[in-house]
């Protein structure tokens, strides 16, 4: 089942159980992904659905920081929820050694040699890796191993 699909059904199940926030969480998600399919004209797949969220938590840490730097403790919490909402249709996340070994695969199949070739590594991992690591980590760890 492709995963708007599954998002689709998750904001039905939720509508049933009367879950107001649930709910509200996973229609703010889908109408960011009916915004990109009008804006670019395609149909998501799943990699273009996983990049939506991936931005989607990205902007809700950046709220939480400036919430709870400003004290408005009841707002951060309610994007800590979306975010435990939008987490939910993640894959697992990879563990440092998956993301070592992928990174080293990449520079061998690319055959980089310096930072200079880091776009062409990051280009390479980044739809292997949508969702499934941090691509600031990934980023640093490609740096790290072509400086090194």
């Amino acid at each position: 089942m492709p995963l708007k699909d599954k998002i689709t059904d998750d904001m039905k199940a939720a509508m049933r159980a009367k879950d107001a926030s649930r709910l509200s969480a996973i229609r703010l998600l889908l109408a960011a992904l009916q915004q990109r399919e009008i804006d670019e004209r395609i149909e998501l797949a799943d990699a273009d659905v996983l990049g939506v969220i991936e931005k989607m938590l990205k902007q809700r840490r950046e709220s939480i920081s400036q919430f709870e730097s400003a004290g408005r403790k009841d707002l951060a919490d309610g994007e800590k929820f979306e975010m435990q909402v939008l987490s939910a249709y993640l894959p697992l996340p990879l563990s440092e050694a998956e993301m070592a070994h992928a990174v080293s695969a990449a520079l061998v199949e690319t055959g980089a040699a310096g930072v200079k070739d880091m776009g062409k590594v990051m280009a390479m991992l980044k739809p292997r890796l949508a969702g499934r690591a941090d691509m600031a980590k990934v980023s640093a760890l490609v740096k790290s191993k072509l400086s090194g």
